[in-house]
């Protein structure tokens, strides 16, 4: 920000306007209201000027929509021992901007589209008894996270069971909850032997963790007893809020799981299902395809 005195080392024509530039500074009404709220000398109020005619000029700038280097934030009059300085605060826009990009950060999308992040429950149609019953029973997990139980929702293709559970990360987002919404067929398709421990240790940490897709993955033993079973442990160990979507419903996806490349491993299926049911209601959603729609 130029001072009077840049101005005027650049533009010595500016000298005999200086009077009348700091006659219409000075007629600011805040400038007028500080000067008075802190009782200021008139040596006070001279040794002021060039800071006065800073806060003047970059609220014009502000007024005027002009791009400024500090963009984002207002001018404020503060004491500075015995003269006028100027601080900078956050616009009410910016810290609005700020709020919001902190929510969405709160919403980690894994394998899913980045516009999760913004949808609301206020997006979720509640078009029959049963969508309403559900929408209800997150908006009362919201509330009381840590006493309610995950839900392990499942239907039919397209019926909105992964943007319902968007809604509900952005729900928590604003409570200052952090939820992972992870694809999990994608998730698994990019994990391996390399990287599996360090990528596990991560996830089954998650706050919130949704497993949307589940059922949908190429499954094996390795992935069930070594990436799905680890995850749901830890979860069940620490009593962590775990949700599920699938295509399937609980009976069908424990089939799913007993079917290995070599044979049919119904008991280690049955232990991961056991920690799925400890951690998820299960509750089927109804409707129509709406990808179709």
């Amino acid at each position: 920000m130029e001072s009077i005195g840049d101005i005027l080392s650049k533009r010595p024509e500016v000298k005999g306007n200086l009077q009348s530039l700091m006659v219409e500074v000075m007629k600011n009404q805040d400038v007028q209201a500080f000067i008075k709220e802190h009782e200021m000398t008139e040596d006070q109020i001279q040794r002021s000027y060039s800071k006065f005619y800073e806060y003047v000029k970059e609220l014009e700038k502000i007024q005027n929509k002009q791009e400024r280097m500090m963009d984002g934030y207002q001018p404020v009059l503060i004491m500075n021992h015995d003269y006028a300085d100027v601080s900078y605060e956050t616009t009410e826009e910016l810290a609005e901007r700020q709020k919001i990009e902190r929510v969405r950060r709160r919403v980690n999308v894994i394998g899913l589209p980045k516009t999760y992040r913004d949808i609301t429950l206020e997006d979720v149609s509640s078009e029959d008894s049963k969508r309403l019953e559900l929408i209800q029973s997150i908006v009362k997990f919201a509330s009381e996270p840590t006493k309610e139980k995950g839900l392990y929702l499942y239907g039919n293709f397209g019926v909105g069971k992964s943007y319902i559970m968007a809604a509900m990360a952005n729900e928590l987002a604003q409570k200052g909850i952090s939820t992972t919404l992870l694809h999990y067929p994608t998730f698994i398709s990019d994990i391996d032997f390399n990287n599996a421990r360090e990528v596990v240790n991560d996830i089954k940490k998650a706050p919130v963790l949704v497993l949307d897709d589940i059922g949908a993955e190429m499954n094996n033993a390795w992935v069930r007893d070594s990436i799905l079973q680890v995850i749901l442990q830890y979860r069940m160990q620490e009593d962590l809020p775990t949700f599920f979507t699938s295509n399937l419903s609980m009976n069908e996806l424990e089939g799913h799981l007993a079917e290995t490349k070599n044979t049919e491993d119904i008991w280690p299926a049955k232990r991961v299902m056991e920690r799925v049911r400890y951690l998820a209601k299960e509750v089927r959603l109804e409707g129509n395809n709406k990808r179709h729609d």
